[in-house]
């Protein structure tokens, strides 16, 4: 390529220069960066360069520059702030449904947004407990397959399976596509769902899915169905009625927790939810609950820290369950 073509490209190599290798603790003098121009076929005088800087200042790049002889350039100020991507990238570590290699790919991108001088403080280990990292590699390209299909108006279709203990796929119902019509996307216990309506289920009605077990998905020309079900659906209170995402009912219930126990309540139904005192240090609440094993499991996990009181069906079916726990142990 002629040099007088190349000369096109010195701002955008400029602005990238200043981005990629100066921080508020790292600049870069004026020889380097004639040096590193002329390394990119560009031959450039100091005149321009400083009417370059100029222009980047006027396009609203926060350049502080220092005199004399270890003069230098430096761009302080950019979209993230180093706090932000350490945040960004801790999240990312320890997400889990995300893969490893997405996840890998991920922080490299986060990495491009700061100098490579602080993107070394990126390069860290997150050690998260209990975070199993998907095995699905394309759960990544689901999601954004489905927003599209949200925000279009589109059905989607997608086969569903489950893991056998020989680490091998199995297809739920034979292979056989699933159509729904997407809604909503949750993230609840380290685990994306798709709340979607199911028309061929009878009844019809607001059925969830994990997203990171689901293949083949496709957005579908046919236009959603089940508006009217949608349009004052509450999508918090759903998922924080189903432990687990679990399936069922939800159904009011009576709860009792040990005092020290409030903050596990607040972060399990929410700070508006309502705290009745008890004499004994105790406090009850009142939720909508799904009574499934994961909400048993959970209850239970409190020991005698926590209660089921109410509904008499409720606790007769908890006590069932924890019957059937012991009775593996006698």
């Amino acid at each position: 390529m002629p040099k007088s073509e190349n000369q096109k490209l010195k701002l955008l190599i400029l602005a990238d220069l200043l981005r990629r290798e100066t921080d508020e603790d790292h600049g870069i003098s004026m020889n380097e960066i004639l040096a590193r121009l002329e390394n990119e076929g560009i031959h450039a005088e100091r005149k321009s360069v400083y009417d370059d800087i100029r222009t980047l200042e006027d396009y609203g790049m926060d350049i502080v520059s220092t005199r004399g002889r270890t003069g230098s350039y430096r761009l302080v100020h950019r979209a993230f702030e180093l706090p932000e991507l350490k945040l960004l990238v801790d999240a990312v570590q320890s997400c889990r449904f995300l893969s490893a290699k997405k996840s890998r790919e991920l922080i490299h991108k986060l990495e491009g947004l700061t100098s490579r001088h602080e993107a070394q403080s990126l390069q860290r280990q997150v050690y998260a407990v209990g975070r199993v990292k998907s095995m699905n590699e394309s759960i990544y390209y689901s999601i954004d397959m489905i927003h599209a299909a949200i925000s279009q108006d589109k059905q989607i279709a997608f086969r569903y399976f489950e893991w056998t203990p020989e680490k091998k796929i199995r297809l739920r119902h034979d292979g056989r596509i699933y159509r729904r019509s997407p809604y909503a996307l949750v993230w609840d216990s380290e685990n994306y769902y798709l709340v979607a309506y199911d028309h061929t289920a009878s009844p019809p009605g607001i059925r969830h899915y994990r997203v990171d077990k689901m293949r083949d998905l496709s957005v579908c020309s046919a236009p959603r169905l089940g508006q009217e079900l949608f349009s004052d659906f509450d999508m918090a209170e759903y998922a924080s009625s189903r432990f687990g995402m679990f399936g069922g009912t939800p159904q009011p219930v009576e709860l009792r927790f040990a005092a020290h126990l409030s903050g596990v309540v607040f972060d399990r139904f929410g700070k508006d939810v309502i705290v009745l005192p008890g004499q004994d240090g105790s406090f009850r609440i009142h939720v909508d609950a799904v009574i499934s094993p994961q909400f048993m499991g959970w209850l239970s996990g409190f020991g005698a820290d926590a209660q089921l009181l109410g509904p008499p069906e409720a606790v007769e079916e908890y006590v069932r369950f924890c019957e059937k726990m012991l009775a593996q142990y006698k």
